[in-house]
């Protein structure tokens, strides 16, 4: 992948109609952009956070009903009856943690996988295999963490909003309702000053009802770490690694024969062509010297362009404004020379990234704006530049027409190869009509 040449140096930031937002320049406004879009991203996750809650609360009832007939098993089991039911109640409650299993999966974006023993034979062996199973001990694992926090869980995520809403419409109803019915936290509403405080008590709830995503997340996490197989999931792990090296050694090769084209068609043909043309030079000083002279201007002409055209090879490898004045720079002259009005977003300067992390970065943000530039049919860009230290991420949004298309050779391919070969990942939003999200996460652990 190749990107168009540019300057040694970054531009100002103002050039070119690029519009930079960094929250260290000083500027207490600039933050301001930043939290409105994590407001909106929660607000956005919300109503499918609240649904994943919910459905919790359901299996969590499950499995607290599930774990009452385990220890009734159990206590038959005991005096010799419930022996015969232990495997065939194990078989029945895999069902529901496999459907666990599907919705955690879902929510992280990575499959929660299981690999159960096989239960067969007489009943010694098929009791062996289910005290032995490790999948088995997983699902009543869960069954015994999931059922009363799931339910609880759920009546929060029910609750709070439901909360939210009403403490904001006290003042709206708080006159029209016989007195003494409109209550808020231990007090009764029956004045405007108790009304303005109920609706005061919306701002916490708020901050509350924005951390709902937070905790769908962390029970789909807790089913993954609970019901997930970890020889499963080192084995899609390994297979994935596998893919991903062999894409990257692909890559790798199809860069080095660019490499090698652009010096053999450019570089490497000017420098021939200038030794011919001082060779030429050489033996025509005595009989033409104006001839010579004016060979060997063609010369430095031809050793200048080869020069131009060895300083683009070396960029297309590394840009030296990355090495220079850092990945900041070198995206904003990127965006500056964009043809289409480009807004970088920069989440505060942070700490230098190796140098392949940053120039993955670079490759694919150039990349993007050409796709963007080539096919969306945009009016406006922008490009979000953040993360941690452990974590550079990268997004870049278009308003064209949305409808974009991973093919393999491909623009859009080429970055996610980038990505995953530094153990990254590309996340691709396109619904026809647009907007255009391309989001890459590339890890910066050592």
């Amino acid at each position: 992948m190749t990107a168009d040449p540019m300057p040694e140096h970054g531009p100002d930031h103002r050039a070119g109609g690029v519009a930079v937002t960094t929250p260290g320049n000083g500027d207490s406004g600039d933050t301001l952009p930043t939290a409105r879009r994590w407001t909106a991203d929660r607000l956005r996750a919300l109503p499918g956070s609240i649904g994943y809650l919910l459905i919790g609360g359901a299996t969590g009832a499950a499995a607290i009903l599930a774990t009452v007939g385990l220890l009734l098993v159990a206590a038959t089991s005991l005096i010799g009856v419930g022996i015969p039911a232990v495997p065939e109640f194990l078989r029945l409650i895999r069902p529901l943690t496999g459907f666990e299993r599907r919705r955690a999966g879902k929510r992280l974006g990575v499959p929660v996988r299981a690999a159960y023993q096989p239960m067969t034979g007489g009943l010694r062996q098929r009791l062996t295999s289910a005290f032995q199973d490790p999948a088995n001990a997983r699902d009543i694992a869960w069954l015994c963490v999931h059922g009363v926090p799931g339910m609880v869980v759920a009546l929060f995520a029910i609750g709070l909003p439901w909360g939210l809403l009403n403490q904001l419409a006290i003042p709206a109803y708080w006159q029209i309702v016989p007195p003494g019915t409109v209550q808020s936290f231990g007090f009764v509403v029956d004045s405007w000053p108790l009304a303005g405080l109920s609706a005061l008590i919306a701002i916490p709830l708020a901050a509350l009802v924005l951390q709902i995503p937070v905790v769908a997340r962390w029970q789909a996490q807790l089913a993954r770490t609970l019901l997930g197989a970890p020889r499963a999931e080192l084995a899609v792990r390994v297979a994935e690694l596998t893919a991903t090296r062999a894409a990257a050694l692909d890559a790798h090769g199809a860069e080095l024969r660019r490499i090698e084209r652009d010096l053999h068609d450019g570089a490497q043909a000017r420098i021939a062509a200038v030794i011919m043309q001082l060779g030429l030079a050489d033996q025509l000083r005595h009989r033409d010297p104006g001839a010579a002279d004016e060979l060997v201007r063609q010369a430095q002409d031809t050793a200048e362009a080869a020069l131009t055209e060895l300083r683009d090879v070396v960029r297309g490898i590394y840009p030296p404004v990355l090495a220079d004045r850092g990945l900041t720079s070198a995206v904003s002259a990127l965006a500056a020379r964009s043809p289409i009005p480009c807004t970088l977003d920069i989440e505060g300067d942070g700490p230098r990234h190796a140098a392949a992390v940053e120039a993955a970065a670079y490759f694919v943000i150039a990349e993007a704006l050409t796709n963007a530039t080539k096919h969306s049919g945009a009016q406006q860009l922008r490009v979000d530049l953040g993360g941690t230290a452990e974590l550079l991420t990268v997004q870049v949004h278009d308003d064209g027409v949305g409808s974009a298309i991973e093919t393999e050779g491909g623009g859009l391919a080429g970055i996610r190869r980038r990505a995953e070969a530094l153990d990254g990942r590309m996340l691709l939003s396109s619904p026809p009509g647009g907007p255009t999200v391309v989001r890459v996460e590339l890890p910066c652990r050592s």
